[in-house]
Parts: C-alpha cells; sequence; structure tokens
C-alpha cells in the first residue's frame, strides 16, 4: 500500500449542482479558445501510447480498461442457486440496455474451466435481483466481492437483510433504496476470436418490478442522486463518490438552432463544415 497519508472521507460533502464547465460555448468553438482547453490540450506534449489489444499482456490490457472506462456503475446482484444457496456479488461491467422493454446486462468473467456463482444461478433459477450500492453500505458490499465456495453464501458475512420480492425467488437488498427484480432474458457468449473460448458471459435481464424508496424519489419521479448517494467503481480497488453536477441542454435541429449554428461558426472564423476557415 501507499504510505502516503490519505484524507478522513467527507460524511458532510453534499452533491450539488454547478455551473457547466463553459456558460459561453458556442457552436465550432474550438477548445483552445479557453484557458482550461488550452491546458487540457498541452498534455498531447507527452505523445501517445498506441496499444494494439492483441499483441498486448491480457493482465496490463485488463488494467488499462477498467481504469480508462469510468466510472463504472455496480450491479450488486442477488441469485440463488438450483440448491437452494443464496449468492451476493458485486459487479461494475454493468449497464441499462434499453427502457423499452427494460432491460439490463452483466458481463460476468467465466472461471478457467467453470462459471462463476452468479451466472450457474442466473442460468439454473432464471431470476435475480440487481441493487444499487450507496456510500452508507458500500463495505458491507465490497465484502461480498470474496472468492467464496459456491456452497457458502454471501449474505452472512455482508450484515445486509433479506428483502422478499414480487415474484423472483432471489431476495432484494433491503439496505438498498433502488432495486430491480430480473428475468433472465438471454446469455451471450463471448467467445475469444484467436481462442475460440468463452471467456465472459453477457446476462440480460428483464427488469419485472423496481423497487424504489420514497425518499429518494424527486417530485418529477426521477431518482435524486443526491439522496441515493450511489457509487461507481474506478480503476484497480478504488470507488467512486458521485459529488458535483452539471446539466447541459440537449442540442435540437431546427430553423432557430441552424441559425445560431450558422451564426457562431461565422463568428468564429469557421466554415460551416466545421473546419478553420
Amino acid at each position: 500500500m501507499s504510505s502516503t497519508k490519505l484524507a478522513p472521507f467527507d460524511h458532510s460533502s453534499e452533491f450539488k449542482f454547478t455551473e457547466v464547465p463553459n456558460p459561453t460555448w458556442s457552436y465550432g468553438q474550438r477548445l483552445d479558445a479557453t484557458a482550461e482547453g488550452r491546458q487540457w490540450l498541452e498534455g498531447e506534449k507527452e505523445g501517445w501510447k498506441v496499444v494494439e489489444t492483441s499483441k498486448e499482456d491480457p493482465n496490463k490490457l485488463y488494467r488499462l480498461m477498467v481504469s480508462g472506462i469510468v466510472p463504472r456503475p455496480i450491479a450488486f446482484v442477488s441469485s440463488i442457486s438450483a440448491d437452494g444457496v443464496a449468492n451476493l456479488a458485486p459487479f461494475s461491467w454493468f449497464n441499462m440496455v434499453t427502457g423499452h422493454p427494460p432491460l439490463v446486462s452483466i458481463s460476468c468473467l467465466n472461471h478457467p474451466g467453470r462459471l462463476k456463482d452468479t451466472t450457474e444461478n442466473i442460468k439454473s433459477t432464471k431470476g435475480f435481483t440487481v441493487n444499487i450500492i450507496s456510500e452508507a453500505f458500500v463495505h458491507n458490499a465490497n465484502a461480498c466481492s470474496v472468492d467464496a465456495p459456491a456452497e457458502v453464501s454471501e449474505w452472512p458475512l455482508s450484515g445486509l437483510t433479506q428483502a422478499p420480492s414480487v415474484e423472483v425467488e432471489a431476495p432484494r437488498v433491503k439496505e438498498s433504496a433502488f432495486s430491480m427484480e430480473c428475468e433472465l432474458f438471454q446469455t451471450i457468449d463471448i467467445v475469444h476470436p484467436e481462442t475460440g473460448v468463452a471467456t465472459t458471459t453477457l446476462i440480460l435481464g428483464l427488469v419485472k418490478y423496481i423497487h424504489i424508496r420514497n425518499d429518494v424519489l424527486t417530485e418529477r419521479g426521477y431518482v435524486d442522486p443526491g439522496k441515493l448517494k450511489a457509487v461507481g467503481k474506478m480503476g484497480d480497488i478504488a470507488y467512486a463518490r458521485q459529488g458535483d453536477a452539471f446539466r447541459l441542454q440537449r442540442p435540437l435541429w431546427d430553423e432557430e438552432a441552424m441559425a445560431q449554428i450558422q451564426d457562431s461558426l461565422k463568428s468564429d472564423g469557421n466554415m460551416a463544415n466545421g473546419h478553420a476557415a
């Protein structure tokens, strides 16, 4: 471990919205038009490293990707084996696939010669829950990443509480303020193109029920990030918390927007195709 003394965790820190990074940005504006942009571009002086993935050491490639593709949401997955053993495990290769139908995805690495317990359980019993991890119980959730034998349940060592699901057999995590009951929709074997070995199982889950604590919902029906306090996964063994956020309006391609774009490009000395004049 590093000998650097770490600052204590700031429990009083609150989530807040701030201004956007560049309030005066306009269509076609180059990054070097601001001091912050020029500072970012200074990093190019150090050059680039280009990695040919087929020739890179798999362990180095793994470290590079999990630290570069961040932050990643975490699926805290509850499942039950065919023998009735309850399993609980976190997965940071997780995301929403579509809202109609409501689908989520989880990628589970395969152990040499066998599947992970979560994969085996979901294939066998067809149901599972995905629970979002909040700051308050991140230690409890992290404990479930232990490589326990298949016949050992992680629930007792987690200190967390099983709550009944409506339809699936697997319980949800009572401490999670946002939980989804999922039915197996599809499993996809990810086969390495050179070895032909199925290295990963991609699991698609159809969300049947969502359990949300009322206190984390806004009046408009969104989940309030400042109240959910969800954590994400970074590289190595690092986690991230949610702090500041800013909101950017999505541009609309209409006559007014086209006029603004043309005016901006003219004032910046750019042609309509986005190249410097």
